[in-house]
């Protein structure tokens, strides 16, 4: 059993008053990080809101029929809650008039399970976020040689546990899901009239991380307008699919100012949208894989520590730029990001005197484990 960076802090939270929230794209590993919590634990009640019968349990639940139906239990925990209507409400309910109880809960998607919890759970929970397995997770699991050495697979099938746990099927299970489960909820929910758009989108998405994603253009490509591609973005972004990383501006008159850059929370996704599983030696775009997986890893990184942080690119119109940017505690950090050690890029002049309360730092190859540990 690979150990989570989050199952240690939800221990810590375990009976002290509020709802535990964990939410995540599908197949991330929510339900086994709970069944792992839960597994020694007397007097446990574990409802799948998939099953109908559990959305019945909750349909017009007063306090007292609610009590009656969880009697006996210490933990109950409700997978796949944002199934279940007005779930935040249900959730408070729970948690002020049974607090003998403690509540868990897990959702796969931001947008639809957070809308309706977190009015009603106002400092009444504790909200996590579940990733695809992280780099240091797997050092921590097996050392970093064995990690270093995987890197290779790493960068073209990604982290998901299901990939990670079955080498030589990568393919097939990541063609599962790709398919049915990355985007369910959000056909599902957003009841979208083309879903075959919003395939092509992540596509086309696909073929520009590391790169500025004009919204106009990807419109024109898609033949839809600019507010259904920014639509479609928040929806990926919100289901853990797909971030944003905006461009750093303040002082320099040439500086991008409303720039965005888009990368993908996993490599293995990327490539399969793609259908591009070449190793790293056989690609082109080996410097985009290794900047997704570098960019990706460490936002995983600082959200698992805690470590709040400002992240950006930053270009100027004369294309100048620097791959990724951290803002924390007023001090800038810069860093470029390359595949290949032997590549020694000069930090930008503009950059240095526009800013000079900064540091820079090149990741490669020879020392990423330093930025993602």
């Amino acid at each position: 059993m690979i150990v989570r960076i989050i199952e240690e802090e939800i221990e810590k939270q375990l009976f002290k008053g509020k709802a535990i929230i964990v939410l995540g794209a599908r197949q991330t590993g929510k339900t086994t990080l709970f069944q792992k919590i839960v597994e020694n634990k007397k007097n446990a009640l574990w409802l799948n809101a998939d099953d109908p019968d559990t959305v019945a349990l909750f349909e017009n639940s007063t306090s007292t029929r609610l009590k009656a139906t969880l009697a006996g239990h210490s933990i109950v925990v409700i997978d796949e809650a944002q199934r279940i209507p007005n779930i935040g409400l249900k959730l408070k309910l729970i948690t002020d008039q049974i607090k003998e109880i403690q509540l868990l809960a897990t959702g796969s998607s931001a947008f639809e399970l957070a809308n309706k919890i977190n009015e009603p759970l106002t400092g009444r929970k504790w909200e996590y976020n579940l990733f695809p397995l992280s780099f240091s997770e797997m050092v921590k699991h097996h050392g970093f040689l064995e990690e270093n050495r995987l890197i290779p697979i790493r960068l073209v099938y990604g982290y998901y546990p299901e990939i990670v746990s079955n080498p030589g099927n990568e393919k097939k299970i990541l063609k599962q899901i790709s398919d049915s489960y990355l985007y369910k909820d959000i056909l599902m929910w957003e009841r979208i009239k083309k879903p075959e758009k919003l395939i092509k989108l992540l596509q086309a998405l696909s073929l520009q991380i590391g790169s500025e994603v004009s919204y106009n253009n990807l419109a024109n490509l898609l033949e839809i307008d600019n507010q259904t591609v920014e639509k479609y973005i928040q929806l990926l972004e919100q289901t853990f699919i797909i971030f944003r990383l905006p461009a750093f501006s303040r002082n320099y008159r040439k500086e991008l100012k409303r720039g965005r850059k888009i990368y993908f929370y996993d490599n293995g996704i990327r490539n399969a949208l793609i259908a591009n599983f070449n190793l790293p030696e056989l690609r082109s775009d080996i410097g985009a894989l290794w900047e997704n997986f570098i960019i990706s890893e460490r936002l995983k990184y600082l959200k698992y520590n805690d470590i709040w942080a400002n992240s950006y690119f930053w270009r100027t119109q004369d294309q100048q730029e620097i791959d990724y940017i951290e803002e924390r505690d007023g001090v800038l950090h810069a860093f470029e990001i390359k595949w290949n050690p032997k590549k020694k890029p000069k930090l930008s002049k503009s950059f240095s005197k526009t800013y000079p309360q900064h540091d820079y730092s090149i990741i490669n190859l020879k020392n990423y484990e330093e930025f993602l540990m």
